[in-house]
């Protein structure tokens, strides 16, 4: 895409980048209040099934998710047009999601600044090895990485670290803003949760509260994870990279059906977002919609997005994701040989 062709869609969707106060009062009105109703839902069911409350913990996943959306939002500072209004209302949402405001706004704008950039990877995205760098690690490492990209680690593990772990502490070079307000979140949690304990009791509260979170936090990070795994994602080396590419071919148009598109707050249009992250996402569908060359993003469904549970390598060659019994041949090649670091010539994938 020429400059021209760039700078015109930049300006293309300018227009849609604008908060209206309005909405964001109404999205926190239909969305906030009825989760709070589900979890209490959820506590009274104990008491006829277990079924009938891990049911109404899936429906309260729902409002979980588009909780995160408008903290996501907050931290973009695209929620609403003060700064102020979006720091306290994205701390409390955060609270609420268990994500710690100022922590995940700095590595969220990380991942913008770098998503699909192969030489500057590791912050706020998902780990993603090349053919040659799995090829030419060591095999520990290889066990790892595959670890790591099992289905039952990512969404299965992976929830419990990113709320237990991960957004409870501060990296080492936070300043000093970003340590209070974690400081802050992790406070008002241990108040709130102690609270909850000895109003409704510790067995209830885990099963209740954490089901919901659980399943949330799973499907929160399937979202994230199909909307830069796909076939033919885009991924570049710094030289080469660019962020409209990146934002365009990089992110995928997650079309969803409209109770979940609802629920998860737009973010199937993911490439929209990418390209202009201050589009609030109740924005992002009609600056789509008005914007052709935005068309021209990977389109995929939950059906086809299924398929991208199997990739798990880049091909810079082949510019897309292949799997790991497509490189089994190469990694045993490379074993075999003396050269520790052999040439791939090819990678025959059908």
């Amino acid at each position: 895409m020429s400059k021209e062709k760039t700078k015109q869609l930049h300006k293309d969707v300018a227009p849609f980048a604008k908060s209206d106060q309005k909405k964001s009062i109404m999205q926190i009105i239909n969305t906030v209040p009825p989760f709070l109703l589900l979890w209490f839902l959820a506590y009274q069911s104990l008491s006829v099934s277990i079924w009938l409350t891990l049911g109404i913990a899936v429906l309260a996943s729902g409002f979980v998710i588009r909780t995160f959306i408008i903290f996501h939002d907050c931290t973009h500072g695209s929620f609403f047009k003060d700064k102020k209004a979006n720091d306290i209302v994205g701390t409390m949402t955060g609270v609420l999601t268990l994500f710690a405001y100022e922590k995940w706004k700095r590595e969220h704008s990380i991942h913008h600044a770098t998503s699909s950039n192969l030489d500057k990877r590791g912050v706020g995205d998902i780990w993603v090895m090349t053919i040659d760098e799995y090829i030419e690690a060591s095999k520990w490492q290889r066990f790892v990485y595959r670890l790591y990209r099992n289905p039952l680690v990512m969404f299965g593990i992976g929830p419990l670290y990113l709320v237990l772990i991960s957004s409870r502490f501060n990296r080492k070079d936070a300043r000093k803003k970003e340590r209070n307000n974690t400081y802050l979140t992790n406070v008002i949690l241990v108040a709130l949760y102690s609270g909850m304990i000895l109003l409704v009791g510790w067995q209830a509260f885990v099963i209740v509260q954490g089901s919901i979170m659980f399943i949330a936090g799973a499907l929160g990070i399937w979202l994230f994870y199909i909307q830069h795994t796909f076939e033919d994602s885009y991924f570049e080396e710094e030289s080469e990279w660019d962020y409209v590419k990146a934002a365009i071919e990089g992110s995928s148009y997650y079309k969803l059906p409209r109770v979940l598109q609802w629920a998860t707050g737009n973010i199937g249009f993911h490439h929209v977002h990418h390209l202009a992250p201050r589009v609030p996402n109740y924005n992002l569908e009609l600056a789509h919609e008005k914007t052709p060359p935005l068309h021209q993003a990977t389109t995929i469904t939950i059906k086809t997005s299924l398929e991208s549970i199997s990739f798990r390598l880049y091909d810079p060659e082949r510019k897309g994701f292949v799997a790991f019994k497509d490189v089994k041949h190469l990694v045993k090649s490379a074993k075999d040989s003396i050269d520790l670091k052999p040439k791939r010539t090819s990678l025959n994938v059908k």
